[in-house]
């Protein structure tokens, strides 16, 4: 027993330890300020946005076919895709990705009730045929070829398809340029600032890349984080992208002839079927904060 209570005094005594002790009292007249706020200074939010075109697509299709024999339906469904699965994967896995599913559902003899609705007799020796949908998921990691990709499953006449869906994946290239100007539009805010108020900058005591710094409101009485970072500074697309586009690897070749005739669109059944698809533009935002001296 004895034991026990000394585990629970020892544990009790922990809790205070575990928890973070605030740097002052609500309502307290003064509040500890950040150590880089002990001399006069300037906190600057660099906040950029720029708008890029969207480099990824994707969309569905989806083809039916209904026999007695489920084993003959999926067969003729997968016949249907198979030529087509065929041919886009010759873009290669790093320009188009392609997955297929293949699902079957029993269609029932149907009746009507006592009340004229039509019904089905869901029992096993009442399954009239079978349905098979096979579905094909297309992603288009390079938006050059979207036009083509898409003309060709148009042409392969899908009993549905779905809507295009366009997505902006930048690279390492792109946010890090991205994050470099949001540096350098701090440090323009803090000198025209410094300069409109006649001071000078002095030394950088803090650089922050995810702005909270800038965002410590001490002259609340109370240390906390507010949002926004005020008006976006909007840089030129090619400056952040220059390196990514030097980075970015050559626009797939159209793919080969499809395997067997017959079994996969012809060339005039897909320029027929070709339609414009503009990959959007999209905003992609970085911010930082750069705390100055001033003299």
């Amino acid at each position: 027993m004895r034991a026990v209570l000394a585990a629970l005094m020892l544990s009790t005594a922990a809790v205070p330890a575990l928890a973070q002790t605030p740097p002052a009292t609500i309502g307290q007249q003064y509040v500890p300020a950040p150590w880089w706020m002990r001399d006069p200074v300037i906190a600057s939010i660099g906040y950029v946005r720029v708008e890029l075109q969207a480099n990824r697509a994707q969309f569905s299709a989806s083809f039916q076919t209904v026999d007695r024999s489920v084993a003959e339906a999926s067969r003729k469904a997968a016949d249907q895709i198979r030529a087509l699965s065929q041919t886009l994967a010759a873009y290669g896995a790093e320009n188009v990705r392609v997955e297929t599913t293949l699902s079957t559902q029993p269609l029932y003899d149907q009746y009507r009730d006592e009340n004229g609705i039509l019904r089905d007799n869901t029992r096993a020796d009442r399954i009239e045929r079978y349905q098979a949908q096979a579905t094909i998921q297309v992603q288009v990691r390079d938006v050059s070829v979207l036009e083509r990709v898409y003309a060709t499953v148009v042409a392969s006449q899908p009993a549905s398809i779905g809507q295009v869906y366009f997505q902006l994946e930048p690279d390492n290239v792109a946010k890090t340029n991205l994050a470099n100007e949001a540096v350098r539009d701090a440090a323009r805010r803090a000198r025209a600032a410094a300069e409109n108020a006649g001071a000078a900058l002095g030394s950088v005591r803090v650089i922050d890349p995810t702005g909270r710094a800038c965002q410590t409101d001490v002259l609340a009485g109370w240390p906390s984080y507010g949002g926004g970072g005020g008006q976006a500074t909007t840089v030129d697309s090619e400056v952040v992208v220059t390196g990514s586009r030097m980075m970015r690897a050559p626009s797939a070749p159209p793919p080969p002839p499809p395997p067997a005739p017959g079994q996969a669109p012809s060339e005039a059944q897909i320029e027929a079927a070709r339609l414009a698809l503009q990959p959007p533009l999209q905003v992609l935002t970085d911010q930082a904060c750069v705390v100055y001296g001033l003299n």
